[in-house]
């Protein structure tokens, strides 16, 4: 009795194989793992057209055979029969993306040049023609030399067709004008096909066609990324500062009612000095928050995230990291938690440890507070050019070195504690599309309540913790209350250590609630300095950016920012890096590093901007 022959679904993430296993199958599937691997392993019994039952298996998603990840090593193993007890497949099927045709082609031609049996499952296409994409299967079954099958998976078209190609394929072989192609040759003849292949386009899909090569263009790709990256940062500043302004009045208004309602007491202290000037001037800048996720939101709902991550791949690349690295990094801006947690999309264990250990350094959106009140207590808002606002200019610029400083690192680190060769990176583009206004105003509701909810809980115990450690001990009669405190004299002792670097007591004192969260740098000086007012009327009147430039000089702001540009994040970021790298190796690691360099680079920010008269 003859074996049953094996074939083989295979093809890139996302070309719809296991919609066409499930539809080829229906319930006759069974599920196990891979031997030694934990990648599932999906076969199932298919009869074809001429009554022969075969046994079909979903091969997971791939993008070459020299594997890159634990689920193209299987792919690549199984299509070579290398597994144990797992024969080789007789027939491959493979599996292509209407819609995305020349990227699949790329994988679909080294398929080809293997010499088995094979047909071709041209799926979806649907979503292709409603995308303006209409395709000629004919054409492109010449061009490769095996049966083309235009199949839409979940509605059953073309399943017939697809299994008499099948029981038929054992007497085709692909022709020799595909076995001697390389990589780049391989990416040539796929454009040429897919071009081939088109009866006819619509002007939106010749638009998009357009776009990528414009936005994914080696030069003028990344300086257009840069120029929406400077209009993010410049629109923080202007678009923001209306409703900042408005959210400052409202706070202004509850701290001088609360004041005048309640009678002089602790309480009414507690409640002005601790709750409403130190959470308030956090919730303040409610409006920079919203605005950068605006921003980013919209990139990620168009499309354009993606595309941005290619133009990364370059960069990455030149310090020893691939543009796999650049989601995780990316989604750092907004919290390095749930970017240190995407490391595990990183297949290369030495790239996903220097991408953890990078990660604070993007700047976080908890840092946001911090830059804008200083930026807006010492930098004119004034322009240059005419045109460009400084303030935002400066803003821009603190995230660029925060990036050049991730750079700088993994650079050092892939020479030296995580030593080995780059990764490739291959990503499936998703189609250029309008943001729905539904999703993006979810999604900004989300970030803005997880701002909230941390400036009701975190920022608020923090404040409290520091206002009680600010009043107590009493001062004596002419003496500082501050000087006199739990917190101060915590505070002067470390002063004592950054004192060389530029900072002052209260510099200091906001150093250490600020790694239970960033932002309570801010609502630690503005409870200082309410608590140091006492009963001055005219000092409680200040704003905290005045009172900033009464306290602080220009050298000492810059050496502030430079320190928040390179300090480790919130005692939160070091607990998942622990959970991430198993131990606490790394995370103290991380620490010391990230102390050093904010360390070195708050003092050269500050003795250079003192040689320079500033």
């Amino acid at each position: 009795m003859s074996r049953q022959r094996k074939v083989a679904l295979v093809g890139n993430p996302n070309a719809g194989k296991s919609a066409l296993f499930n539809a080829l199958t229906g319930a006759r599937q069974k599920i196990a793992n891979y031997p030694g691997v934990t990648v599932e392993r999906k076969s199932g019994r298919f009869v074809l057209p001429t009554g022969e039952p075969v046994e079909l298996t979903d091969l997971p998603g791939a993008y070459g055979l020299d594997p890159t990840s634990p689920d193209e090593e299987v792919t690549a193993k199984v299509i070579a029969g290398k597994f144990t007890g797992e024969p080789a497949p007789d027939i491959l099927v493979i599996v292509l993306d209407a819609s995305n045709l020349e990227q699949h082609l790329v994988f679909a031609q080294e398929l080809l040049a293997l010499g088995k049996p094979t047909v071709i499952a041209l799926n979806m296409v649907d979503l292709a023609e409603r995308d303006g994409l209409v395709l000629d299967a004919a054409v492109l079954a010449q061009e490769l030399g095996v049966p083309v099958i235009s199949t839409v998976a979940v509605r059953r078209r073309g399943l017939d067709e697809l299994g008499e190609a099948i029981a038929s394929a054992a007497q085709r072989q692909p022709g020799p004008a595909l076995t001697q192609l390389g990589p780049i040759e391989r990416r040539v003849a796929a454009h040429a096909m897919a071009d081939a292949a088109i009866l006819s386009e619509t002007s939106r899909h010749r638009l998009h066609t357009k776009l990528d090569r414009f936005l994914l263009h080696p030069w003028i790709g990344p300086l257009v990324l840069l120029a929406i990256l400077f209009v993010v940062f410049q629109a923080v500043f202007a678009w923001a500062t209306p409703f900042a302004d408005g959210l400052e009045a409202i706070v202004g208004a509850l701290h001088d009612g609360v004041q005048a309602a309640l009678p002089e007491s602790l309480l009414r202290d507690l409640v002005t000095e601790g709750v409403i000037a130190g959470v308030g001037s956090v919730l303040v800048f409610l409006p920079q928050i919203v605005i950068l996720f605006a921003f980013i939101l919209a990139m990620e709902a168009s499309g354009y995230m993606a595309r941005a991550a290619f133009l990364m791949d370059r960069m990455m690349a030149s310090v020893g990291l691939s543009g796999r690295s650049f989601i995780p990094l990316l989604s750092s801006f907004a919290c390095a938690i749930p970017g240190i947690m995407a490391t595990r999309s990183i297949t290369d264990p030495r790239d996903r440890l220097t991408t953890i250990l990078i990660a604070p350094l993007m700047t976080c959106s908890a840092r946001l507070p911090v830059y804008t009140v200083i930026i807006a207590a010492f930098i004119p808002n004034s322009s240059v050019g005419g045109m460009i606002g400084l303030q935002g200019l400066v803003l821009f610029g603190l995230y660029v070195a925060g990036v050049l400083g991730a750079m700088i690192v993994g650079l050092v680190l892939r020479r030296s504690l995580t030593k080995g060769a780059a990764s490739g990176f291959i990503m499936e583009l998703p189609k250029y599309q309008l943001p729905r206004l539904k999703d993006l105003a979810i999604g900004l509701w989300q970030r803005a309540w997880i701002f909230l909810r941390r400036a009701g809980t975190i920022i608020f115990m923090v404040t409290v913790v520091l206002w009680v450690m600010l009043n107590f001990p009493k001062a004596a009669e002419g003496e500082s209350q501050v000087d006199a405190s739990m917190a101060g004299k915590v505070a002067n002792g470390l002063a004592v250590v950054v004192a060389p670097i530029g900072f002052n007591r209260d510099m200091a004192l906001a150093l250490v609630p600020a790694m239970a969260a960033r932002e309570v740098a801010v609502s630690s000086l503005a409870t200082t300095y309410a608590v140091d007012a006492g009963d001055d009327e005219e000092e409680q009147a200040l704003e905290l950016g005045d009172q900033l430039k009464q306290r602080w000089t220009l050298p000492m702001a810059l050496a502030f920012l430079a320190w928040f540009v390179f300090a480790p994040q919130c005692l939160s970021t070091i607990a998942v890096t622990r959970r991430e790298t198993n131990g606490w190796k790394w995370p103290i690691f991380m620490l010391a590093y990230l102390f050093a360099l904010a360390y070195i680079a708050a003092g050269a920010t500050y003795w250079v901007a003192v040689a320079a008269g500033l």
